[in-house]
C-alpha cells in the first residue's frame, strides 16, 4: 500500500490539529473564567488565565440555604436522582417495547413507531404547557418524580427506536435454538438477548441520563423551590437581570460537566463496541 506523501501528512495533520483547537478553545475559554478571579466577563482571546484563583469553585459547591444547610449538595442529589430514575425507567421499558416491535407483528406496530417518530420532530418545549396541567392535577409540581416522569416521556420514543434497531441486528435462529433447548422466552431474553445488546443498553442509558442531566426549560418550568432545583437550574441563578456572576457561572459549568465525562471515560469500552459490533455470523 502506497504511504502518502510528505506534504499530504504535513497538510492532515495540520488541519487536525487547527480543528482540536477549535474544538478545545471555547472549553479553555470556560475554564479560563472559572479560574480568574472576579466575575468580570474578559475579552482576552488568551484562553490561559494570568492568576489562578479557586474562590469560585469554593463558592459554588459551598452554597448554603437560610438554614445553613448544603444547598449545592442538595441540588447535586436532586440531578443525580433525577437522570438516575430516567435513565432506569428509559432502558427499562425501551428495552422491552424495543424488543417486541422487534420480534412481534401486531397490529398497531408501524403506527405506533411513527407516532414515537414523530414526536421526536418537536422540541421539548411545546409539551410544557399540557405537562405543566397534568402534573398539577397529579400533585407532582415541585417534585422529583413528576421531573423524571417528564424527562421520560421526551427519552423513551428515541431510546425505543434504537433498542429495536439493534434488536432487529441478532439473529432470530438464536432465540429458536434457545427454546428448542427448553429455554422460554422470558429467559431467552434475560441470558441471550440482553447481554448481546449490552453495548445498545449503554448508549440507550447514557441518552437518557445526558437528557435528564442537560434539561434546563421544563425544570425551570415545573421547579419553583431551590430545594429541588436541579443543576442546570442553579446555574441560570448566576445570571441576573441587572449583571452576570461569570465566575461562579464558569465554575458551576464546569462542575456540571465532570460527572459527565467520567461517565462517558467509564462507559467508552461499550460505546465503542456499540458502534462497532454486527451480527452474529453463523
Amino acid at each position: 500500500m502506497n504511504r502518502p506523501s510528505l506534504q499530504r501528512q504535513i497538510c492532515t495533520h495540520a488541519f487536525l490539529v487547527l480543528t482540536t483547537i477549535a474544538v478545545l478553545y471555547p472549553v479553555l475559554w470556560v475554564l479560563k473564567m472559572a479560574l480568574t478571579p472576579g466575575q468580570a466577563f474578559s475579552l482576552d482571546p488568551n484562553p490561559i488565565p494570568s492568576s489562578v484563583t479557586l474562590d469560585h469553585f469554593a463558592a459554588v459547591v459551598g452554597t448554603k440555604d437560610g438554614t445553613g444547610g448544603w444547598l449545592f449538595g442538595r441540588q447535586m442529589a436532586n440531578s443525580l436522582l433525577v437522570a438516575g430514575v430516567t435513565s432506569s425507567i428509559g432502558i427499562g421499558l425501551a428495552t422491552t417495547a424495543g424488543y417486541a416491535m422487534s420480534r412481534w407483528n401486531f397490529p398497531g406496530r408501524d403506527a405506533g413507531l411513527r407516532i414515537f417518530l414523530i414526536t421526536q420532530m418537536f422540541p421539548g418545549v411545546v409539551m410544557a404547557i399540557p405537562l405543566y396541567i397534568l402534573l398539577d392535577e397529579m400533585a407532582l409540581l415541585d417534585s422529583l418524580l413528576g421531573l423524571s416522569l417528564v424527562y421520560a416521556t421526551t427519552a423513551i420514543p428515541f431510546c425505543t427506536w434504537n433498542m429495536k434497531g439493534f434488536f432487529d441486528t441478532i439473529p432470530v435462529e438464536l432465540e429458536e435454538a434457545a427454546r428448542m433447548d427448553g429455554a422460554d422466552r422470558w429467559t431467552t431474553f434475560r441470558h441471550i438477548i440482553l447481554p448481546l445488546a449490552r453495548p445498545a443498553l449503554v448508549v440507550t442509558g447514557l441518552f437518557s441520563f445526558m437528557t435528564a442531566w442537560n434539561e434546563f426549560i421544563l425544570a425551570a418550568t415545573f421547579m419553583n423551590d431551590e430545594q429541588s432545583f436541579t443543576l442546570p437550574v442553579v446555574l441560570q441563578s448566576y445570571v441576573g437581570d441587572y449583571g452576570t456572576e461569570w465566575g461562579h457561572f464558569a465554575a458551576g459549568s464546569v462542575i456540571v460537566s465532570v460527572p459527565v465525562m467520567l461517565l462517558f471515560f467509564a462507559l467508552q469500552k461499550h460505546l465503542v463496541a456499540g458502534l462497532t459490533a454486527g451480527s452474529v455470523k453463523g
